[in-house]
């Protein structure tokens, strides 16, 4: 990976955090810290002005257009962190290559989904990982 993609919700925490993460070297988290922080990031949104975080720009554009001009630049895989209505909207525009979905031992009750709305999408399994906390990751590429 060598670029993150954001939706605007999400970086306002994402990217903060991180950096703390980044600036505390009694962090356990420290290494990935610097990863995150250090790493391109484009944040969506249609709110903002001007990007108050380093290594940041903001992708203000059409998003089917903006994530195109990415993908077709040289460099290694993008990654997308996002709210649902972010990233629901990459998934209606066939924008996503592989799916990384984490699975949370957590019941929530409500909350929004990435799936609403979408027509039907087959995905094929490619690899399952299962943590020591009870988080299983599920990979999967669009058939």
């Amino acid at each position: 990976v060598d670029t993150i993609v954001l939706g605007r919700k999400l970086a306002e925490g994402f990217i903060p955090y991180w950096k703390s993460v980044a600036n505390n070297s009694d962090d356990q988290q420290h290494d990935a810290g610097n990863i995150f922080t250090t790493l391109p990031k484009i944040v969506f949104t249609r709110t903002l002005e001007t990007s108050e975080w380093d290594n940041t720009k903001l992708g203000k554009g059409d998003i089917v257009n903006e994530i195109m001009k990415l993908k077709n630049q040289p460099g290694k895989d993008i990654i997308v962190y996002g709210g649902a209505t972010f990233v629901s909207g990459l998934i209606k525009h066939n924008l996503i290559d592989e799916y990384h979905l984490f699975i949370n031992p957590v019941v929530i009750g409500k909350g929004m989904t990435i799936f609403k709305d979408m027509p039907m999408k087959k995905l094929e399994l490619v690899k399952t990982i299962t943590s020591s906390n009870g988080i299983v990751i599920l990979f999967y590429k669009p058939k």
